[in-house]
């Protein structure tokens, strides 16, 4: 009786397996925040990445807005990412943009057999909610062969959810490696440059004019103006219910790509007992997940240090980093965090 029902779990157990993974997005409950809980002043020209997996574009515009993780979700969720306008932006110029980007590695999206006869339709969903009705554009843009294929969907003071279904394409292959090829993009302010011409409801070769016709709501168009979303998924052929993860496995996938070290104080880094004979100390630091490939390193703030200068790297990959300091002093060396300033970033995003 025992190894029957054992059987029964066994098999229930590899039926579950079989319906994990269907979501290609990463952190989309918003539930990982590892840079911190608030980010201001966003709007400025360039890329700022906020929550985990999330960054934002803007160019040209004046307008600027804080994305902060939030407690106000849909039931079955605790998390959503928060976009307020803090300065409006109503004179909006031709090339103006700010968008809410996900980014997505080739060798992630091979299940969808873009580009091939056996292509599959894309399927996005997401919970919105804002402190007024707003229209705004969900695009896909492929990276490796510059395609793209949008769509509106409309914002209500509830939370809602938005369930798009986007063609196949026959046309372009992602690569099958662990480079940026897909670009799942929330248009949220765009001028005439980007909606000036058709929104394409099917894949086409890129054009400017189409990949934000139909937004018709800027998040800059009043202080008051305010966007919600929460899970965000994106599979294969058809919507289903949202993909729950464990906060540890959602907290590791994000990893491949942002770490932080310290940030607390006390936290010894790298430490031993030389006789300071030598020119430097050095020690390995391991990675707790492999990154997605050799991250950028930095130090930030000043480090409590014993017989040891400052710390630096010296080299590094996708698994570790040798951290080195110039010897002062014979006996046990150590550099360590003084505080929450104090910490080692690394980043490795797409």
């Amino acid at each position: 009786m025992s190894l029957a029902r054992d059987i029964a779990d066994l098999g229930s157990s590899a039926t579950r397996l079989d319906t994990v993974g269907s979501n290609v997005v990463t952190n989309g409950s918003m539930s990982v925040s590892q840079r911190g809980t608030s980010f201001t002043g966003l709007g400025a020209d360039g890329e700022s990445y906020n929550l985990d997996r999330f960054v934002t574009f803007a160019s040209s515009t004046a307008g600027r807005a804080t994305i902060t993780q939030d407690a106000d979700s849909p039931d079955g969720f605790a998390n959503s990412l928060k976009v307020a306008c803090t300065t409006a932006d109503t004179s909006v110029a031709a090339g103006e943009i700010f968008f809410l980007q996900h980014r997505i590695e080739g060798q992630d999206l091979q299940r969808f057999a873009k580009g091939t006869s056996a292509a599959k339709e894309f399927a996005v969903s997401f919970y919105v909610k804002g402190n007024a009705n707003a229209t705004y554009v969900c695009e896909l843009f492929d990276v490796d062969n510059t395609r793209h294929v949008a769509k509106t969907f409309s914002v209500t003071t509830g939370w809602t959810r938005v369930e798009l279904t986007f063609p196949a394409d026959t046309t372009g292959a992602f690569g099958d490696d662990n480079g940026r090829s897909l670009d799942l993009t929330i248009w949220l302010h765009a001028g005439s440059t980007y909606t000036g011409g058709t929104l394409p409801s099917t894949w086409a070769a890129n054009v400017n004019a189409n990949r934000a016709v139909g937004a018709t709501t800027s998040i800059f168009d009043s202080t008051a103006r305010t966007f919600f979303i929460t899970g965000l998924q994106l599979q294969e052929t058809s919507v289903t219910d949202f993909e729950h993860r464990s906060y540890g496995q959602e907290l590791s996938l994000c990893q491949r790509y942002y770490q932080f070290y310290g940030k607390e104080a006390s936290k010894i880094l790298v430490g031993g007992d030389a006789s300071g004979s030598g020119d430097f100390y050095n020690g390995w630091m391991v990675y707790p997940v492999v990154f997605r490939a050799t991250p950028s390193f930095t130090k930030n703030g000043t480090w409590q240090t014993s017989n040891c200068a400052q710390p630096n790297a010296l080299f590094g990959n996708a698994q570790g980093v040798t951290l080195y300091a110039a010897a002062s002093g014979a006996g046990a060396w150590y550099f360590h965090t003084n505080g929450t300033d104090d910490y080692l970033e690394m980043d490795a995003e797409l």
